[in-house]
């Protein structure tokens, strides 16, 4: 039988986990003092709501789970691969908290504050930086129409970032009724502004020119495409330039309040910054939408934005929600790149004791170790110089013994 894990998936040693359940704690410590409540939904969702779910590219990595017995055999003589699949495997977490708040929401206070920490899975392609299962950990409003959910959200998400160790990162925040607004005004049709948007949302990646040739490439009109690029090559795209050219200029106005509020709550420990090419790749999105970059790491480490449209897919009448992710493996694996410590974390040591010793005396001892260190006990080896040598390489501070008062701390401590 194989011993590895299966592609895009993996095997989390002690040292990860214990680092991922610190980094875990310290969020939902910042989020529940918060007000924020946690609530948990099943893997599987009914695949005609993950189909319906604006989730962009992401319905094309759909883990999709078969019919069963004679359900299955019935799809198979249909010759129709659609009537295979019943249900589907969550992709993120935003679509299961719309349907849960849809069926739950007679019971939940309003507005509705929640914490959802838990495995996603996407058909990926496996690489660095991209598996299939996961971890995303989130914060979302229901009920909320207000720019101050926003407001609340970034100051919740940048306090926990903090909390954890990060800092000089930038939260960036863009509306999409504005870009959308601005790009209609330049002559692209309507049905067109979610393609030119996704190609608009690489400039950081390749350029102002790159976003031309590729929006030509889409066969998207030359004069917008003309009018586009001679925007960007104008110089500093501002919030004012942008929603000047927007049929209503003052829907910037919630934006602009947003970038000022967080501005304040962020006094000197983050930058906050109006992205115009932001736009962020799900579908369901439909006003602000932000991201928190680092400048020392490629990519971002949490994002999110407003969803206004997805609960009323369950309930037909609309319930503004909004929504922010930390990219919880992400910062895990910076962290272990840089060799992160748990703060006063207590050290690791090993109690070793003799064939012959009384049991219950080595947990009594262990028991009363235990104020001062995480104490594992261990039957002590034959060789004793190569099993401490296996501790300290395991992580262990330092060893004990049943007939010594002393504990021996190691070299590389």
């Amino acid at each position: 039988m194989k011993t590895q894990a299966l592609k895009g998936m993996r095997d989390l040693l002690p040292n990860e986990q214990t680092l991922r359940d610190y980094i875990q704690g310290k969020i939902l410590e910042t989020y529940r003092a918060s007000g924020f409540e946690r609530i948990s939904t099943p893997m599987l969702e009914d695949m005609e709501n993950l189909d319906k779910s604006d989730g962009g590219d992401n319905l094309n990595l759909i883990f999709k789970v078969l019919k069963r017995g004679d359900k299955l055999t019935a799809a198979l003589n249909s010759g129709d691969p659609k009537e295979l699949s019943d249900m589907g495997l969550r992709y993120d977490l935003t679509l299961p908290l719309s349907r849960f708040y849809a069926a739950n929401k007679d019971k939940l206070p309003h507005p509705f504050k929640v914490i959802q920490t838990d495995r996603v899975f996407r058909a990926e392609r496996p690489q660095k930086g991209r598996l299939r299962e996961f971890v995303q950990c989130d914060i979302d409003i229901l009920g909320d129409e207000s720019p101050n959910a926003e407001v609340e959200l970034i100051d919740v998400t940048t306090r926990a970032l903090l909390g954890i160790g990060f800092d000089g990162f930038t939260v960036n925040i863009n509306d999409r009724r504005i870009l959308r607004g601005m790009l209609e005004s330049m002559g692209f049709a309507a049905d067109t502004l979610d393609s030119v948007c996704i190609t608009f949302d690489k400039m950081d990646k390749i350029g102002a020119d790159g976003v031309k040739a590729e929006l030509l490439e889409k066969q998207l009109p030359e004069s917008a495409v003309n009018a586009l690029a001679d925007f960007i090559a104008a110089g500093e795209v501002t919030l004012d330039a942008v929603a000047a050219r927007c049929a209503d200029p003052a829907i910037a106005d919630d934006l602009k309040y947003v970038l000022a509020a967080a501005n304040a709550m962020a006094t000197g420990r983050y930058q906050v910054a109006y992205c115009p090419s932001l736009v962020r790749g799900q579908g369901y999105y439909t006003g602000m939408v932000f991201e928190i970059t680092c400048p020392q790491f490629s990519g971002a480490v949490a994002g999110g934005g407003r969803y206004d449209n997805m609960v009323g897919k369950f309930l037909g009448t609309q319930v503004p929600a909004v929504g922010f992710s930390i990219g919880f493996e992400r910062v895990c694996g910076i962290l272990l790149e840089q060799g992160y410590q748990i703060p006063g974390a207590k050290q690791k040591i090993a109690l070793l004791y003799g064939k012959d010793a009384d049991f219950t005396a080595v947990l009594s001892k262990a028991a009363a170790l235990r104020d001062t260190y995480n104490v594992t006990v261990l039957p002590q080896g034959k060789k004793l110089g190569k099993q401490l040598g296996q501790l300290e390489a395991a992580g262990f501070a330092g060893a004990a013994f049943m007939d010594k008062d002393e504990v021996k701390v190691f070299a590389a401590q």
